[in-house]
């Protein structure tokens, strides 16, 4: 899901500057199922568990048809190899140094390289090289009146909503079951929110919300595995502020415009944080770095990951209740967009 908030803005470049052009995009299942519905798009939905039969099928889908550019926007040998079946004069891919998994062999062109940028400024290094430099920092993905409804069911009344989305999708960047609980504690009981679980219907994610409910002291409203990306969405959009650790939801609710305290030590914030909300993060890889590394951030290779257990615990409650303070605060000030 990260990816997918992450490419929007590409999309929404192209479509307020050249709104007469016409996209195709290849994509997900999943994602498909986020993005829909947004107008004036073509969908070409691949499963990524796809066999070779999948591909065949893609292939003959593509055979007759002719596209002026590809903007190979995923780099995995998985969207390579969908690359070779585009025809297209133009494939363009990452400079050398970013293109990861070999994307510079599949590509004829390539984007400026730019170092050490968020993610979202590096894909929208591809509008820029078609002369498109006013990006378009919007999102916009429709979320529909059930699932508007869905959410109002589950969270009548205007009672302001914390939602905890506990879990990344790499389980090294989870923060620790007894911050999260005491974290709900306080906004329960300090600041009287409703607090939200929300995730997907994996096991690991399931186990780790009962863990933080039997933690908690106060009643959790639990819809991990329980609304699909839509209702999620909507869930979302009643929150006043979300509290995740690299993931998805993050991305997710930074474009609703939703502000996200994110909880970054694994990964780096400034590459990776929810875009639009970089003064709530609770950032402690400089910290982890140092430690298990033994080097500033700025010696160590963009993007670098800290995959040693406990990392995560170096952020504390009490951090996270004051970025919670902090967002309530600005939200009264009107500080960031509503």
């Amino acid at each position: 899901m990260g990816d997918i908030t992450h490419t929007l803005p590409v999309v929404r470049t192209l479509q307020k500057h050249w709104p007469t052009t016409a996209l195709t995009w290849i994509i997900g299942k999943t994602e498909y199922s986020l993005v829909h519905d947004i107008p004036a798009i073509e969908f070409i939905v691949f499963d990524k568990r796809a066999s070779w039969r999948d591909y065949r099928k893609l292939r003959l889908q593509l055979a007759r048809r002719h596209f002026d550019v590809l903007l190979h926007l995923q780099m995995s040998l998985r969207a390579s190899m969908i690359a070779l079946l585009v025809n297209s004069p133009i494939k363009l891919g990452f400079d050398k140094a970013r293109a990861k998994d070999l994307q510079w062999l599949f590509t004829t062109d390539r984007i400026a390289a730019q170092p050490r940028q968020h993610v979202i400024d590096s894909l929208l290094g591809f509008s820029q090289a078609l002369g498109l430099t006013d990006p378009q920092y919007r999102w916009d993905i429709p979320i529909p009146q059930d699932a508007r409804y869905f959410a109002d069911q589950q969270l009548p009344g205007s009672q302001p909503t914390l939602v905890i989305s506990p879990c990344s999708s790499m389980a090294y960047r989870n923060w620790e079951v007894a911050g999260y609980a005491a974290v709900a504690d306080y906004a329960v009981q300090q600041l009287d929110m409703r607090v939200v679980l929300s995730g997907g219907p994996s096991q690991m994610e399931r186990d780790y919300a009962r863990q933080i409910q039997q933690a908690a002291h106060v009643p959790l409203i639990d819809l991990i595995g329980k609304t699909d990306l839509k209702q999620l969405l909507a869930v979302l959009a009643r929150a006043r502020v979300v509290i995740a650790p690299d993931a998805g939801t993050a991305h997710l609710a930074n474009a609703l415009q939703v502000p996200v305290i994110g909880l970054y030590a694994c990964t780096n914030p400034d590459r990776a944080r929810p875009y639009c909300y970089p003064q709530f993060v609770v950032n402690k890889y400089p910290q982890a770095v140092q430690a298990t590394l033994g080097k500033s951030v700025h010696e160590i290779p963009w993007g670098t990951r800290v995959r040693q257990p406990g990392t995560m615990g170096r952020i504390l409650p009490h951090e996270v209740i004051t970025m919670l303070h902090r967002v309530l605060q600005a939200a009264t000030e009107s500080t960031y967009p509503a």
